[in-house]
């Protein structure tokens, strides 16, 4: 089998993953029979051109993306077997997502963007406030809690981002190039960050990057091409 597998148990499996989108008489294949496990507290980067599948294969594991045939099992639950509305809140309570353009809402402060997961999950006020201040403080944002991002950098934008994206404790974390727009010192603190994230029991990180200073962070990197997964290596031994 091809893929990553770590010695703790399981927090994704993918099998036999396809995903091919159809424009007229034109098929193009995305993904071409991926097989994937990733344990829990392990960091994977997914690495590869543009037009690899990376941000295919991310968006079908967090459950934004329907495969065209294989299946996605997440903690053991087959995705394919959710209907919309079951898929839309397992994502709200399963996923964080954290995007490179930090898809943050302007109009509300720091804090209230990441408290806004809570309250569509539906949890008590005390518990929402405390958690919310806590992941703030655990990325290094809590002194601006009550900034809205455009009075904020754009390191501490992702820094909110990913505050957002663990508030209701997420047991898979997935990434699209999460340190592109960010300079070499902000990006390493954010991957700093990320690495922690991963270290959580019973949680997984995806990473689609482009960016290599990423690649030290990770436990295991995943070359993709052309809908494959030509090769997985460990930080050390270098692509």
């Amino acid at each position: 089998m091809t893929g990553v597998t770590a010695p703790a148990a399981e927090v994704i499996k993918a099998e036999n993953l396809w995903r091919v989108y159809k424009a007229g008489a034109i098929e193009v294949r995305a993904l071409r029979g991926i097989n994937l496990q990733i344990g829990q507290g392990t960091f994977v980067a997914l690495k590869g051109r543009s037009g690899s599948g990376k941000t295919t294969l991310l968006n079908c594991l967090g459950g934004l993306d329907q495969p065209t045939s294989g299946a996605v099992y997440i903690l053991g639950q087959n995705l394919a077997h959710l209907k919309d509305s079951t898929l839309t809140r397992w994502r709200r309570e399963r996923v964080g997502f954290v995007f490179q353009s930090f898809g943050l809402i302007p109009t509300l402060s720091a804090y209230e963007n990441v408290e806004l997961m809570l309250r569509l999950k539906g949890t008590p006020a005390k518990e929402s406030h405390q958690r919310t201040l806590a992941c703030l403080d655990l990325v290094g944002v809590n002194k601006w809690s009550h900034h809205r991002p455009y009075e904020m950098s754009g390191g501490q934008q992702q820094r909110v981002a990913i505050a957002r994206s663990l508030v209701h404790d997420p047991k898979l974390v997935v990434c699209d190039e999460p340190t592109s727009s960010l300079d070499h010192e902000t990006g390493h603190q954010v991957m700093e960050i990320m690495r922690e994230v991963a270290a959580a029991p019973g949680r997984a990180l995806v990473v689609v990057t482009h960016d290599s200073r990423i690649f030290g962070f990770a436990d295991r990197i995943a070359k993709m091409d052309d809908g494959h997964i030509e090769k997985v290596v460990t930080s050390a031994e270098q692509l």
